[in-house]
């Protein structure tokens, strides 16, 4: 079945409260939502993140759609890589974090066609599903340590299992003391946290001997990102497991992380890879070091939620307390199926392609004019 146009429609999401994070506060995101036809009129749906403009990244969205029209939607592999080849590496651009993120939303879209036309879930065109539920962690939000509190003691009420928590603050003490407010409220739940590169090896390892008493589960990504070597340092002489992500981009980067156990675990989204087949393979390379991978999730709506959700019941080595982000947003521009974890798990019906419906309504309110 032939691709016979790809749209982009930039959207721009408030978010539902502000959010704190070692780069600054945001109140918003942007995503670029892709539809692909075919010649039959199915349409496949993606998105794309956006860094650092979005209108930028329509345009070059649509110079790569020019290499999909005509084609094969069953040929999904193969375009990735060409489009990666002849639209970046082919002009000395060797910047696949950069690419990654523009092709994941193209693959979602080429999937999620080829799954309608056959009427099956991703997942049973890719090998089948290991599992039918996928553990995800309780997200908290606010910036004091009484807002990130009550928020958790709501979490717990509700039963929550995988409670995760930004750190990094510039007052290390004012680290210590959320974490000590949310473990009061949160009781023998699995606490994680994340500096997002917030500490050098030496804060990193202080802070770690300080956070041991509040009985970690893991922290994520304490050290710069470009340094594999500082995280090993601090994984090496901490007593909290060390997970990578921001280290973690591509397939390579994983494979480099597993040669130098560099970290207790790897967190990468398909964001970050390229989409839902290149997820795959780097989930077997942490498989063949015997690693498990928890997926990465980022500003993102339910479509990309969807997508990391057939990707979750198909890896065997698993972490059950993935991230999600979509109900960080104000609005939720997927009209079906729910999205929301009950108590940190969540069991999607099998829907062909990603298995999600659109809110049209929602999403024409929230598209940017340009």
């Amino acid at each position: 079945m032939k691709i016979t146009d790809l749209r982009i429609r930039p959207l721009i999401l408030p978010l539902a409260q502000p959010y704190h994070w070692t780069q600054g506060v945001r109140d918003s995101f942007a995503v670029n939502l892709i539809e692909l036809e075919l010649a039959d009129g199915t349409v496949g749906i993606g998105e794309a993140t956006v860094a650092p403009d979005q209108q930028a990244s329509v345009l070059i969205l649509k110079r790569l759609a020019e290499k999909l029209v005509g084609e094969s939607v069953f040929d999904a592999a193969v375009l990735r890589d060409r489009i990666l080849s002849q639209s970046y590496m082919a002009y000395g651009a060797n910047t696949m974090r950069a690419a990654n993120q523009m092709l994941a939303g193209i693959d979602f879209a080429l999937w999620d066609a080829q799954g309608k036309l056959a009427g099956r879930p991703v997942t049973k065109l890719l090998g089948g599903a290991y599992r039918r539920k996928v553990g995800y962690f309780f997200f908290l939000q606010g910036d004091t340590p009484e807002e990130l509190a009550a928020h958790a003691a709501g979490g717990a009420a509700a039963g929550e299992r995988v409670f995760y928590l930004k750190v990094g603050r510039p007052d290390m003490d004012r680290d210590i003391e959320i974490v000590r407010a949310v473990r009061a409220e949160i009781g023998s739940a699995r606490l994680r946290l994340d500096a997002n590169e917030g500490w050098d090896p030496y804060r990193a390892i202080a802070m770690c001997r300080r956070l041991e008493p509040f009985d970690i589960d893991f922290i994520e990504q304490p050290t710069p990102s470009w340094s594999l070597e500082a995280l090993r340092h601090v994984k090496e002489r901490v007593g909290i497991p060390i997970v990578a992500d921001q280290a973690a981009f591509t397939l390579y980067d994983v494979h480099e992380i597993a040669r130098m156990r560099a970290a207790d675990m790897i967190c990468i989204g398909p964001r970050e890879v390229g989409g839902i087949q290149p997820m795959l393979k780097a989930a077997a390379v942490a498989e063949a070091a015997g690693l498990s991978i928890c997926i990465h999730s980022s500003f993102t709506t339910g479509i990309t939620t969807a997508a990391e959700h057939q990707i979750a019941r198909m890896i065997p080595n698993l972490d059950d307390g993935n991230q999600i982000m979509w109900q960080l947003a104000r609005d939720n521009i997927v009209a079906a199926p729910g999205l929301a974890p009950v108590q940190g798990w969540l069991d999607l019906p099998d829907a062909p392609g990603l298995g999600v419906t659109l809110d049209a309504d929602a999403v024409a309110g929230l598209t940017h004019p340009g």
